[in-house]
């Protein structure tokens, strides 16, 4: 459902969320979950001021794990987050727009990539469960009916989105999604974007959510998280 431009309150777990379309939201209260949930709570956290993301020898993360934010779904939004990677190379992350959460919590649909600045995955557009990456760092693709992608080069924002990186400290990402259109910017230069003209395998609105991905002991970290809503 795509949010009207209205006032819009959601009421869950006791805390109130009020979406006021065209003014910024905070969708996280720097102290608490309240408002988020995911089947398994273990890996989710509060440090720092930020929701963090952890797994370690004593709790390993052999599946991706999804932090779903509890407000409804979203269609036509701008999100702004800051995020933090404490891990080795296979440190791995992502943020969930517009996707649909099966029963055993595994999230489906667009994935705005995290990972560290020297691997490929950061700041790309992937299709978690689906049609795999869409649009690699770098890259403006146009999904075509037919499922076949058609890109042009985006190399250069990239390049100075890496630049501007820094590793083991806050960064961050704009998500703008507007109609079949979703653009991605880290440290305010855009690394990717994606025009989705697969009808039967694009999404125009879904739900928010945070992702753990399994593998190595890893930490990740999120915060200033703000949603403007049209």
């Amino acid at each position: 459902m795509k949010l009207p431009s209205m006032l819009i309150a959601c009421l869950l777990s006791g805390q109130i969320f009020v979406l006021s379309a065209g003014e910024p939201q905070s969708l996280f209260d720097g102290s608490t979950l309240g408002g988020w949930d995911a089947p398994d709570m273990s890996y989710w956290s509060v440090e720092d001021g930020a929701i963090t993301a952890t797994a370690s020898e004593e709790n390993p993360c052999t599946k991706n794990q999804f932090l779903v934010w509890q407000g409804g779904e979203l269609g036509d939004f701008t999100l702004k987050l800051k995020f933090r990677v404490d891990g080795g190379p296979k440190a791995n992350s992502g943020v969930q727009v517009r996707s649909q959460v099966l029963e055993d919590g595994h999230a489906v649909g667009y994935q705005v990539d995290i990972s560290q600045p020297d691997v490929a995955w950061l700041g790309a557009i992937y299709d978690e469960h689906g049609r795999k990456m869409l649009a690699a760092r770098g890259q403006n693709t146009v999904v075509q009916p037919d499922g076949s992608l058609e890109t042009t080069s985006l190399e250069k924002s990239a390049e100075e989105a890496i630049s501007s990186y820094e590793a083991g400290k806050w960064n961050e990402y704009e998500i703008v999604a507007r109609e079949n259109t979703i653009s991605v910017w880290l440290n305010g230069h855009q690394t990717a974007e994606v025009t989705d003209l697969q009808e039967e395998e694009r999404e125009l609105s879904g739900i928010l959510a945070l992702q753990l991905h399994s593998g190595p002991p890893m930490k990740v970290q999120f915060k200033d998280i703000l949603l403007i809503a049209d």
